[in-house]
């Protein structure tokens, strides 16, 4: 006969008779929030689109291919501007009507699940899609995932409070909200899911991950409606696998890129929160002054790229740089270097001095600059291994992506959703496992958590949000 139950043990703890719906109400709900929030997804690359036109080329249009490069503006050199008066518009957005909104989002939204039991303002929301859109639009060398992942976050912790639900339920809500935000603009489904997984909930069974999975589908499913079933990126048919039997030296060679991807990104998790201390004690703790001090700067930069390189580079999201890169039409190793350590500058002067917008797409950029750069001096040393610059560059993506955000299978898994290329699994799982590694060794906090962790609410990338944890809400 088994002995009494123990109350607020996992095994022991009886879902409360009062707790409205189940699985299936909770995976309906979810249905709904991931197509909302893939529609969001739509509203916010539209609204990037319009707002770059403006800055950029003085015209009113929501056409906008990030994978392209942006032709060179009407105002000339008087552009350098045009990044601090968006660095104004969005500090008065953020100021103004929701402080939450400022910088990448991720934190907020981990901080909500961790400290405020799912509950985030729905303002939050709209206040996101405009401020981060201007910031992006303007110039600021800041990406889409961030934002979005907020603003499908505070459509599902809407509807987490709007109906009668549990804390559990409604965390759940929010982080399939993430999900699909994330699954719609990027068409990474799977990478969608795991995102807000490892981010947010850090928890995975049939109560969470069903939801989630709908809620993936269903904003990846609205995405593709909008902008097409096709990959985030081109990738040059390869022909065959990464590496031969006979050259099983390559796999070192991944597991090296790893290293150097994990100190990489060490440094950039710190020179960002270094530059926000030496931009308070430089300029002050006027966030107008800050923001648009750095912005200038960075529109300073981007002029004189284009004055002699003849494009902006690491303005925006940086996909057109990218698509270069990986199509092998961006291969001279000194302009990679530079452009590596602009782009690593750029994207701590826009978060650090408060910009609002995203470091996963950055941190694309980086990654395949370093992967790159990796990749030509090795067929340097040794001409006869088989580099394949191309898989070099995804592994670098892939690796900086997971040791500065924390969130390792979903890199892994979203950089190949990214790219439909088989033969780059192998070398993304050494890269990221060596490069998430270090990063932990030398920096325990991923960007994000270091947010959280400086102004004393700190979430560990071990732990729980409280209603997962023994004895916590169902």
């Amino acid at each position: 006969m088994a002995g009494p139950k123990t109350p607020g043990s996992p095994i022991g703890r009886a879902r409360p008779a009062s707790a409205p719906g189940g699985l299936a109400r909770v995976s309906l709900l979810a249905l709904v929030v991931g197509a909302a929030a893939g529609l969001g997804a739509v509203a916010f690359r539209s609204l990037i689109g319009l707002f770059h036109n403006l800055f950029f080329l003085g015209r009113i249009s929501l056409v906008y291919n990030a994978d392209a490069f942006t032709p060179a503006s009407p105002w000339g050199p008087f552009l350098l501007f045009a990044p601090a008066a968006g660095a104004l518009a969005v500090t008065w957005l953020v100021s103004r009507f929701a402080k939450e909104a400022g910088g990448s989002g991720v934190p907020e939204v981990m901080d909500a699940a961790y400290h405020r039991k799912g509950v985030i303002r729905p303002r939050i929301a709209v206040v996101k899609a405009v401020a981060s859109s201007i910031g992006i639009g303007s110039g600021a060398s800041l990406g889409r995932e961030g934002p979005i992942l907020q603003i499908g976050a505070a459509l599902g912790s809407a509807a987490g409070q709007a109906m009668p639900v549990t804390e559990r339920h409604r965390l759940t809500l929010m982080a399939a909200g993430a999900g699909g935000g994330i699954a719609a603009t990027f068409n990474t489904p799977i990478g969608g899911m795991l995102f807000a997984t490892e981010l947010i909930l850090r928890e995975a069974s049939v109560k969470t991950l069903v939801p989630l999975m709908i809620a993936s589908a269903a904003g990846a499913y609205v995405g593709q409606i909008f902008f097409g079933v096709h990959p985030s990126f081109l990738f040059p048919v390869i022909g065959g696998p990464s590496f031969r039997l006979e050259t099983p030296w390559l796999l070192a060679c991944y597991l090296g890129l790893g290293l150097l991807l994990g100190l990489a990104s060490a440094l950039f998790i710190r020179s960002v929160y270094w530059l926000e201390d030496l931009s308070r004690t430089l300029v002050g703790a006027n966030p107008y002054l800050r923001h648009a001090a750095a912005m200038l700067a960075f529109g300073g930069l981007i002029v004189l790229l284009h004055a002699r390189l003849g494009h902006y580079y690491v303005e925006g999201t940086g996909y057109a740089a990218v698509q270069q890169i990986l199509s092998g039409r961006l291969a001279a190793a000194w302009l990679i270097v530079l452009l590596l350590g602009f782009k690593l500058l750029a994207t701590a002067l826009a978060l650090g001095s408060g910009g609002s917008g995203g470091i996963f797409s950055p941190c694309l950029f980086m990654g395949a600059a370093l992967g790159t750069a990796a990749g030509l001096l090795l067929k340097f040393l040794f001409p006869g291994l088989g580099v394949s610059l191309p898989i070099f560059a995804v592994a670098g993506m892939a690796g900086f992506v997971a040791a500065s955000t924390g969130a390792a299978l979903a890199a892994a898994v979203m950089i190949f959703e990214m790219t439909l290329e088989f033969s780059i699994v192998i070398p993304i799982l050494l890269t990221v496992a060596s490069s998430y590694g270090l990063r932990r060794l030398l920096c325990r906090d991923s960007v994000y958590t270091m947010k959280l962790a400086r102004t004393g609410r700190a979430v560990p990338e071990e732990s729980l949000p409280p209603a997962f944890r023994p004895g916590g809400a169902y």
